[in-house]
């Protein structure tokens, strides 16, 4: 578990702030991450990396000459938001544009996507490569939809020495693609993790066994082994990962980047057993090791565990991979790391504008909404977590917490300013966001801000507004999710409560009647869902492990819709 905590809903902000305490010729803070405290070359390419915290070296760790420009970070497990996005690319770009690098999970390419297409706008030339060296999350014919694990730093490591180089964004792009298709990664879990603040882990693993196939923001492996000796777990490895080994062709001759990474809790002593073993078994192989890394690269809290990633070399990849690099926890070859510093400027967004008496008026009733959102989240959090453990990685009630709370105080921040409700729910939406990351964040954010636009600053709506209102919040989760009834997913009790609403939309009956039959049917769709094997998310890469177990999402959905109801009592 973790021992050293304030709040542990500001442990990650605690952390980060701790960091650039610690490494000030490296990094600085700015909203939503760090940037290098040095200037980089005017027209040089920025590489930003990113994703939720708890994988410390991974990301921030990152920053520095070599490597890259600024890290986006999100909370524990969870992907930043799509402001923090911005925010950071605008502290890095150096005007040659920026490569955005993060691992292949559902909300961190909806909150780096949108946070890219605010940018694009903004005349930044912005390009997404995301990083898919899991092969235990997907077959080898899908490989670019596989997650991103520890072969992050190979890929993170290329981008970075080929924009130090002085290559255009088009050059460098195709670098870090080519990185990414070459690199493959598996991993063994002898433990779980325990989120800060939490009395239990997020799974346990039966003593004398191990996870195979484990992911890095709690989720299980997708097979148990007996233990054995180290020797037989690299070859397990070393087996799975050379499986997928490319034709000695195309510029590839045998020479490969290897990194053996502890998971947090694993001692380096254990590593360099394991990797004794590796190196010799590819030596068998007749491979080549370039510049092998050793130790914790892309951790998940206090896990115990290991897992090993390959790049398949070629003349190109070796020289960025062994470039020189001077960051807080990579560093290799001469490099300056003592240039001008660098101010960044913090963007002021406090002004909130004021709205008519009677649309600030509705306003209130739909901050009082958004702090019932907050109880009724904080009050189902354990249990939420506790089924998005079976297939997931157990942070769904985090989140939510995280998300409610965010959009409460912003309502709040927002009635103090007698603003009104399209400002308060825009606003809300976005610290919703901001607050909670992942998929869920954005999502739900997103139909705050839907919902929001459908209202007016000037006059308070009439029923048909609000429920249509609510038709727009819901219709935007289905248009940026991309999930279908079936999926299970919280689109399973969304679409039936929709559904409802458009139904009565007309009819006679007040908001009270035709809200709580929406919510009655949301309920219902919700627990239904036990009864269906998830086809998208995390939960997919499980198979039938979730079946029994009703779905965080939809659940969590429909308590919130429940809370409405019971506020129009």
């Amino acid at each position: 578990m973790t021992f050293l905590v304030n709040n542990p809903e500001e442990f990650a902000a605690d952390s980060l702030k701790g960091f650039t305490a610690a490494f000030p010729n490296h990094v600085q803070l700015v909203h939503g991450g760090v940037v290098r405290a040095t200037e980089s070359p005017r027209g040089e390419v920025a590489v930003v990396v990113g994703g939720g915290s708890g994988h410390y070296p991974a990301f921030a760790g990152w920053v520095g000459p070599g490597i890259a420009h600024g890290s986006v970070c999100g909370n524990i497990f969870a992907s930043p938001s799509a402001s923090q996005v911005t925010s950071v690319v605008k502290a890095a770009d150096n005007g040659g544009g920026t490569i955005l690098l993060f691992g292949n999970y559902a909300g961190d390419v909806l909150h780096f996507g949108n946070g890219a297409n605010q940018l694009r706008a903004a005349g930044i030339d912005v390009r997404i490569v995301t990083i898919s060296d899991d092969i235990a999350s997907n077959t080898p014919d899908k490989h670019d939809d596989r997650r991103g694990i520890a072969g992050d730093v190979l890929v993170v490591k290329v981008a970075g020495g080929a924009a130090a180089a002085g290559l255009d964004i088009n050059k460098v792009e195709e670098l870090a693609r080519r990185a990414n298709t070459r690199t493959r990664t598996i991993g063994i879990a002898f433990t779980g993790c325990t989120l800060p603040g939490a009395k239990e882990p997020l799974f346990t693993v039966e003593p004398g066994t191990f996870g195979l196939g484990l992911g890095i923001h709690g989720e299980q492996g997708i097979s148990s082994h007996e233990m054995m000796p180290a020797r037989d777990i690299a070859k397990m490895l070393v087996e799975k990962v050379l499986a997928e080994e490319p034709a000695r062709e195309n510029g590839y001759t045998g020479r490969v980047a290897v990194v053996v990474n502890g998971l947090g809790a694993t001692k380096y002593e254990e590593l360099f057993v394991l990797y004794g073993t590796i190196s010799e078994l590819l030596a068998d192989h007749d491979l080549t090791v370039v510049a092998p890394i050793v130790g914790e690269q892309v951790t998940s809290l206090d896990m115990a565990g290991v897992s090993l990633s390959l790049m398949y070399l070629d003349e190109e990849l070796e020289k960025y991979w062994v470039a020189p690099a001077d960051t807080p926890a990579f560093r290799t070859g001469n490099i300056e790391n003592a240039g001008t510093r660098k101010v960044v400027e913090a963007e002021d967004n406090s002004v909130i504008p004021a709205g008519a008496p009677a649309s600030a008026e509705f306003a209130r009733s739909l901050a009082e909404i958004l702090e019932l959102f907050e109880k009724t989240a904080r009050a189902a959090e354990p249990e939420l977590g506790r089924i998005d453990a079976i297939a997931g990685d157990g942070d769904h009630g985090q989140g939510m917490t995280l998300g409610t709370t965010a959009a409460a105080k912003s309502a709040r921040e927002s009635l103090a300013a007698k603003a009104g409700a399209r400002t308060l729910l825009s606003r809300a939406g976005a610290a919703w966001s901001e607050g909670a990351g992942g998929t869920s964040g954005a999502l739900w954010g997103g139909a705050l801000a839907a919902a929001g636009g459908v209202f007016s600053d000037e006059t308070a709506p009439t029923q048909e507004e609000i429920i249509t209102a609510a038709i727009a919040g819901a219709n935007s989760i289905t248009d940026m999710g991309g999930a279908k009834v079936g999926d299970k997913t919280m689109v399973d009790a969304l679409v039936p409560f929709a559904d409802s609403l458009k139904e009565n939309i007309s009819s006679s009956k007040s908001l009270k009647e035709i809200w709580n039959t929406a919510a009655e049917a949301a309920q219902t769709a919700a627990e239904a869902t036990a009864n269906i094997t998830a086809r998208k998310g995390r939960a997919r890469t499980h198979g039938d492990a979730s079946l029994g177990t009703p779905d965080p999402g939809a659940i969590s959905f429909a308590l919130l819709m429940q809370a409405i109801a019971d506020f129009l009592q």
